[in-house]
């Protein structure tokens, strides 16, 4: 009979500390930090679960791209700063942060989530990694974690923008919406205009009828593309939907 799934590719604490090459010195932290409340349900004598490192984790990171990309880019505005802020900590981002150094293969899960495809699920990895990043930050510091982040980061930059452009206007529009708990954009074909070969398609998008933009292209895909952008510009100019700093 072959073992239960994970267990044979579970990833101790002290295997994860020396492949990743972080350097614990308080190896409690770093097992709580790969502790998933799952984890926590089936086997009550554990310790405490990830979340409240979590909730640091998210804090810490967002404190350290914001204040990378004030260092970088002086002359960028501070709605821009937002939005590429907003796509580097976004929960699909972190995720693909955590798959890069296997984060998966360290977590503590219960089994009714190892058997749901808890170790590859977005929403469990970049909470994961939001509490590594917390734990790390309380057993090394700030200057240990950025150290160790920043490769990630501006890997991740390229990516995000193209030419100095956001690359990926309609994923970033979405979470913005989704950050916020508003119904998602609707994009809504109003025009298309020349013969088939050569149909260039209008496309409108709007979030609760307050932010809107309009976009054309040869595609429809391409057509939201850039009405998904035209709204995002208009976010970053707006006040009112601009996201404050603490």
């Amino acid at each position: 009979m072959s073992k239960p799934q994970g267990r044979e590719t579970l990833e101790s604490p002290p295997q994860f500390n020396q492949r990743v090459g972080l350097g614990f010195k308080n190896l409690t932290l770093l097992t709580r930090a790969l502790t998933h409340r799952s984890y926590i349900n089936e086997n009550p004598d554990a310790i405490e679960d990830n979340e409240r490192l979590e909730f640091l984790g998210d804090a810490v990171l967002d404190f350290i791209v914001g204040a990378w990309l004030y260092h970088h880019y002086p002359e960028m505005a501070e709605g821009d700063l937002t939005l590429i802020r907003t796509a580097l900590v976004r929960t699909e981002q972190l995720a693909e942060f955590a798959r890069l150094i296997k984060l998966g293969k360290a977590m503590r899960l219960g089994q009714g989530e190892i058997a749901s495809g808890g170790r590859t699920r977005n929403a469990l990895l970049c909470a994961g990694f939001e509490a590594l990043i917390g734990s790390y930050y309380l057993d090394q510091g700030i200057k240990s974690v950025e150290t160790f982040f920043e490769p990630y980061l501006v890997k991740a930059l390229d990516e995000v923008l193209v030419d100095g452009h956001l690359h990926d206007p309609k994923s970033l529009l979405q979470e913005w919406t989704q950050a916020r708990g508003l119904n998602p954009p609707v994009y809504e074909t109003i025009n298309e205009i020349g013969p088939d070969h050569e149909k260039v398609f209008e496309v409108k998008v709007s979030v609760e009828g307050n932010i809107s933009g309009l976009g054309k292209g040869n595609s429809k895909r391409e057509a939201s593309k850039f009405a998904a952008k035209e709204a995002l510009d208009q976010l970053s100019r707006n006040a009112h939907y601009q996201v404050k700093e603490n």
